[in-house]
């Protein structure tokens, strides 16, 4: 044995994030049931704002053209959950805004009460993300940072070559 490891034909990477998104599909879905986020749980979610099937108003995507993070915690409302995206209303400078985000889109999600998170490899651009502000939703949350990340949960594939 040489010790070399042939590229995969199958394409493991994409079917992990796949279902890890499916996680974050799985929490909202129960959060929409419910209606409530249960106990001190509140979801901080990143996503290209410019990946296909993201639908947010214009405002949003002149300020944030490349990923915005939202939070979901006090207020927010209508939350539909379907297998491939989801929809919530959030406000944003005391604007009411409807945003619809593709499960594909997402590139984090956070649960700070628990010390939870996902990252998600994004399509990377040649010439790289413009810099952009975080999101201010109305009532920003306070949340203790991740000290030791033992619930972090990392997905960066690279294959060798």
């Amino acid at each position: 044995m040489t010790g070399n490891v042939p590229d995969s034909l199958i394409p493991y990477d994409e079917i992990v994030q796949e279902a890890l998104r499916a996680v974050v599909g799985r929490v909202l879905d129960q959060v929409a049931a419910t209606g409530a986020l249960p106990g001190t749980h509140h979801f901080y979610i990143t996503f290209k704002t410019r990946a296909p099937g993201v639908d947010i108003p214009d405002r949003l995507l002149e300020r944030f053209p490349d990923e915005m993070t939202i939070v979901l915690q006090h207020r927010f409302w209508d939350l539909k959950v379907d297998d491939n995206r989801f929809s919530v209303g959030l406000s944003f400078n005391q604007i009411p805004s409807l945003l619809v985000i593709p499960f594909a889109a997402i590139t984090g999600f956070h649960d700070p009460a628990v010390n939870f998170e996902l990252r998600f490899q994004a399509a990377e651009d040649p010439d790289g993300p413009e810099p952009h502000d975080e999101a201010e939703n109305d009532e920003p949350p306070v949340a203790a940072p991740v000290e030791d990340g033992s619930n972090v949960v990392a997905v960066d594939f690279k294959r060798k070559k």
